[in-house]
């Protein structure tokens, strides 16, 4: 896999790269091309000839995969390209926080408020709750919170709601079949010869 990135630059620096690479590089006026960065690693200064524009390094909201071909025909991955360098002219105001809210594409505008589902708002509380109780029922026990509702239809088509009532723990439990013998699964039978 190969290293890419997406720069994006005001039109007027694009016209005086596309210029650059198109001529020969000693006879450009804008002989060269530099990108660094300060030390948080998002915010920079990029710099084509003598000129510097502010930089800025922001996350994509989705990754976006580049492809190469040789004949036309057959296109080959060369890398998932979820950065991007977002040059802006001197007067321009800076993207607020790291993620880019918009795709490369007019259809990718706004994408992570109209594409994406929000993270839900979890209580700490109950995520460790949830987590000891499936702990506890991965390991034979029971679930220490549960309550249990039982609803019994009464004449007339009206459900009279009795008081919830907390599940009793079970000691052991032992699964028989109406024949008195253990339950056995179907792999078990696939071990003993028919008669």
């Amino acid at each position: 896999m190969e290293e890419q990135f997406i720069l994006r630059v005001p039109p007027s620096v694009a016209e005086r790269i596309e210029r650059l690479l198109n001529e020969n590089a000693s006879s450009s006026l804008d002989g060269s091309l530099d990108v660094s960065f300060s030390e948080d690693g998002r915010s920079g200064t990029f710099m084509i000839g003598d000129e510097r524009f502010p930089a800025s390094l922001l996350d994509l909201p989705c990754i976006v995969e580049s492809y190469k071909t040789y004949d036309d025909n057959v296109l080959i991955k060369t890398a998932d390209v979820g950065q991007m360098i977002m040059v802006r002219d001197e007067g321009d105001a800076a993207v607020e926080g790291v993620e880019y809210k918009h795709g490369l594409t007019p259809p990718m505008r706004d994408a992570r408020r109209r594409r994406f589902r929000r993270e839900p708002d979890l209580n700490p509380e109950v995520v460790q709750r949830v987590e000891k109780d499936l702990l506890n029922i991965m390991s034979g026990g029971t679930v220490e919170s549960l309550h249990v509702e039982t609803v019994v239809p009464e004449a007339g088509g009206q459900r009279k709601k009795n008081a919830p009532v907390a599940a009793p723990k079970p000691d052991e439990v032992h699964v028989k079949s109406a024949g008195g013998e253990p339950e056995r699964s179907d792999s078990d039978d696939s071990l003993e010869p028919e008669s």
